[in-house]
Formats: structure tokens, C-alpha cells, sequence
């Protein structure tokens, strides 16, 4: 009865319901061909970007790029903003980057760059103010708001640390951004140490990992919008 419980709250929540209901369509519309395979490929396609195990196999490739450093030696921990709300409230992609930015201060003492803005509530800012609540001096905080991708973080951080001299930076950002980040940090000249963080995949599996979940279909699209993000800074003209 339990199993049950938990499998139907699964398939009656997005995008659990939005499978079936594509499904009673292709079985309704059956006859019409052109009806019935674009609902059948279409409920496929959402149903395996729902599945832990498809969400693993995309993310593997980004993930796996950059081990966690276990000793390095920098001159500033840059983090990249990961979004925020319109409430002022950190995104969990964000949230996380942070907390290790903070664990790596509090034991190297090097100073944090905080990078990413927004209209209302710029990334950098709602950081910022974290990490005096949580005791950390002010001097040791650099905010860089302009920023709106990460071509642009890697822009502006670029110009921070030639002011500051700093030669060498420990990046910090989700393990699945990581490899574009590197490489728009790389394009800009900088000698980066990657440190990835909010690793995403769960690599052990059983019944309810084959079940459709919003969360885990929203991990599998950043990973997708990740390589066409990287596809796009190799491309020999830059897409508008």
C-alpha cells in the first residue's frame, strides 16, 4: 500500500501527469499517425528527462571533469552566482556555492570575490550579506554586480583581479556549470584552480528512481542548456 501511495503521487504531480495525459492522447488519437507519434515521442522524451538514471548519464560529463582540489594555492576564491528570487532569497544552486566558498575562507583565509547581479536583487549583494551575518570581515568580501552570464563574470572578475593582483583563482561554482566556467575564465587569461560544488547526481538507484520528478527534470534541462552553452562559446560567431 505504501509503494503504491508513492508511485501514485509521482504520476498524478508534473511532469508525472503530463506523460499520461500525452499518453491517452496517442491512444486516442491512434488512427491519426502524425497525432499519435508526436504524443507517444513526446511523452518518451519527458519521461526519460524525468528518470534519475538519464538525469545521471547527461550530468556525468560535466560533473566528472574537475575533481575537488585537495590542496591548492590561490589568491582569491571567486563564486559565481547561481540566482536568486525576487524575494531576496538565494536559489539552492547559489545557496550551495556559497557555503563551500565559506568553508574553504574560514580555512585558507583567502578573500572572496562574489560575482552576479540582477535587476532587483543582484546574487553578489544577498552573498555578501550572508557572509557578514556569518562573521566574515568585510574586507575580506569583493562584490561584482555587472555581471549577466558567465562570459560576463569572467569579464568583470578579469578586471578585479588585475586591480587587486591577483594572479591565480579558485572557481567556485556548481560541478555541472563548472566546465563552461573554466572555459570563459580561461578565454579571459586567468590561471583558474576549478573547485566544483552542488554536484547533482545520485548514481544509486532503486524503484523510485525510475519515476518522473520535477526536481529531477529540472536538473537534466541545466544540463542540457549547459552544453549549449558551451557549444555556443565555441562557435566561431557568437549567437545573438
Amino acid at each position: 500500500m505504501f509503494l503504491l501511495k508513492k508511485a501514485l503521487s509521482f504520476l498524478l504531480l508534473p511532469p508525472g501527469i503530463i506523460v499520461l495525459v500525452l499518453l491517452v492522447i496517442s491512444f486516442l488519437e491512434r488512427k491519426k499517425r502524425s497525432t499519435y507519434y508526436i504524443s507517444v515521442t513526446s511523452a518518451l522524451f519527458l519521461y526519460m528527462l524525468s528518470i534519475e538514471p538519464v538525469k545521471d548519464a547527461l550530468l556525468t560529463p560535466l560533473e566528472s571533469k574537475y575533481p575537488v582540489p585537495e590542496k591548492f594555492q590561490a589568491d582569491a576564491i571567486v563564486v559565481l552566482g547561481g540566482g536568486s528570487y525576487n524575494t531576496g532569497i538565494l536559489k539552492e544552486d547559489s545557496m550551495k556555492r556559497l557555503l563551500t566558498a565559506l568553508i574553504i575562507h574560514k580555512k585558507t583565509g583567502l578573500p572572496i570575490i562574489l560575482s552576479g547581479g540582477a535587476e532587483n536583487f543582484p546574487d553578489a549583494e544577498i552573498m555578501k550579506s550572508l557572509l557578514l551575518q556569518l562573521g566574515v570581515d568585510k574586507r575580506d568580501i569583493i562584490t561584482e554586480v555587472r555581471s549577466r552570464d558567465t562570459e560576463e563574470n569572467a569579464l568583470y572578475v578579469q578586471k578585479i583581479c588585475q586591480q587587486k593582483n591577483y594572479n591565480r583563482i579558485l572557481l567556485v561554482t556548481s560541478a555541472y556549470h563548472l566546465p563552461r566556467a573554466v572555459y570563459s575564465f580561461k578565454k579571459m587569461g586567468m590561471d583558474v584552480i576549478p573547485y566544483p560544488t552542488d554536484f547533482k547526481r545520485d548514481l544509486r538507484y532503486n524503484l523510485y528512481s525510475f519515476l518522473p520528478k520535477i526536481s529531477v527534470l529540472n536538473d537534466s534541462v541545466k544540463a542540457i542548456r549547459e552544453y549549449f552553452g558551451i557549444l555556443a562559446l565555441k562557435l566561431p560567431v557568437q549567437l545573438p
